[in-house]
């Protein structure tokens, strides 16, 4: 006898879209508890940055994977499969729907298709010698090298998060495979879940228009003052979590690298690339409900009452 898929539903979409709103007004309507799909929002100090979500703002609904880590651990795709599918768990033995929220596509992947990551276990040896070679030649030669044997993961791994670029040299350096096609693969699994997944989307203009104004705001709200603090903390460069948009640019201006006003240009422009790469990730998704918030007159209510009548005809809310 075939198991019931128990439901969980995805909303992603670029950063500045607007998810965290929708979210919880889709939470309320439906009875669910959110996961963050942020590679950011995970770490604690690493509040206005990371354009997290505070509690005052969660509206009474219980959020999971905020504030679980401090910013010298390394946080992953492996490490997020596996609290994310502990949350997932809480949140099903309250009689509650897991809505996954966030903007990283691999996340979102590795939880809704259950990706394998097994054969990647990790080799100290072959990754502090890749370490090292960044380090001595800089994270452009690193990405060049990966570029040489498996091109199709520089389209979605920028080319400053060594991390990843090294995780991909190394998989394919140990199997003989590229990381991508091992992706892709796992992507063809049959999803343990009965899921929506919805992608919220606008006119690149608006996206790009509310990354500027986020990021003033940002600034505003005393970034800066945060990433002196993280420094003085003992956060260095090379940790995963001062990778992020917004951190890496400000600590390499704290350093006397690079101008203030070259910094905030800088995130500014990143952050659209990194959206404009969200984007082209999403389009590669199967089963995607895009939700267009121009095709709704930029109305929440709207898009939340097709979004309730899209989760009824699946069978996933009554």
């Amino acid at each position: 006898m075939k198991a019931i898929k128990r439901p969980l539903v995805i909303l992603t979409g670029p950063t500045a879209v607007g998810k965290t709103a929708l979210s919880i007004a889709l939470a309320k309507a439906i009875g669910g508890e959110i996961i963050s799909a942020d590679s950011m929002q995970v770490y604690r100090h690493m509040d206005i940055g990371s354009a997290k979500i505070m509690p005052e703002e969660m509206e009474g609904v219980p959020h999971h994977l905020i504030d679980v880590l401090e910013p010298a651990e390394e946080f992953n795709v492996v490490v997020f499969q596996k609290l994310a599918k502990q949350a997932v768990e809480e949140i099903y033995s309250r009689g509650h729907i897991p809505i996954l929220v966030g903007g990283t596509g691999f996340y979102i992947q590795a939880l809704v298709y259950d990706i394998d990551f097994t054969e990647n276990n990790e080799d100290t040896a072959l990754r502090q010698a890749l370490e090292e070679q960044a380090r001595r030649e800089g994270a452009d030669v690193l990405y060049e090298r990966l570029r040489a044997v498996d091109p199709e993961s520089c389209e979605s791994i920028h080319a400053h998060n060594i991390k990843r670029v090294i995780r991909a040299i190394e998989f394919y350096e140990k199997t003989g495979k590229k990381i991508s096609d091992h992706n892709r693969e796992q992507r063809q699994n049959d999803s343990p879940y009965h899921f929506a997944f919805f992608v919220l989307t606008d006119s690149r203009d608006k996206i790009y228009q509310r990354i500027d104004e986020r990021v003033d705001l940002m600034m505003a709200h005393g970034l800066m003052e945060e990433v002196r603090a993280l420094r003085d903390r003992g956060c260095r460069r090379d940790m995963v979590s001062m990778q992020g948009l917004g951190y890496k640019e400000l600590l390499a201006c704290l350093e006397g690298e690079i101008s203030l006003e070259e910094a905030v240009y800088l995130i500014k422009r990143d952050t659209r690339h990194f959206a404009k790469r969200q984007l082209t990730w999403f389009r590669r998704e199967k089963e995607v409900i895009w939700v267009d918030k121009t095709v709704y007159d930029h109305d929440s209510q709207k898009m939340l009452m097709c979004m309730q009548d899209f989760l009824r005809e699946k069978g996933i809310i009554l």
